[in-house]
């Protein structure tokens, strides 16, 4: 993913150990049974330089890092997906994943993925 993917979900994974209805932790979070693609959290990196780019992303996440538009969003599919809910409201979407928040359906005004955006974290 772009390092602008990778922090939103880190966005994303800090929203939901701030809420009350997921774990408050970020491995409890991470953890959760079907939150990722199968083998993504146990198959290890073996690139050296995608391993330096994701802790890089992760570290600055920890330390307070926000993707700006993110906002309160607590969830993410790939882009490609096409969810057919009346509840969901895209912010953005980046590093090929496409970010949103759940509302009430008379509240979303964003049904669809927004266009891919990269280039708007900092480092």
């Amino acid at each position: 993913s772009s390092r602008d993917g990778m922090v939103a979900v880190g966005s994303v994974v800090m929203n939901r150990v701030a809420s009350a209805d997921f774990p408050n932790t970020v491995c409890g979070v991470v953890g959760q049974k079907g939150q990722f693609a199968p083998g993504v959290m146990s198959k290890p990196m073996t690139e050296k330089a995608s391993v330096a780019r994701v802790q890089e992303a992760a570290s600055s996440v920890l330390a307070g890092e926000r993707h700006p538009n993110t906002g309160n969003a607590r969830f993410f599919h790939a882009q490609s997906y096409v969810a057919n809910f009346d509840n969901i409201h895209y912010v953005v979407s980046t590093g090929g994943n496409a970010f949103y928040e759940k509302r009430r359906p008379e509240l979303v005004t964003q049904r669809t993925p927004l266009q891919n955006i990269e280039g708007l974290t900092t480092r």
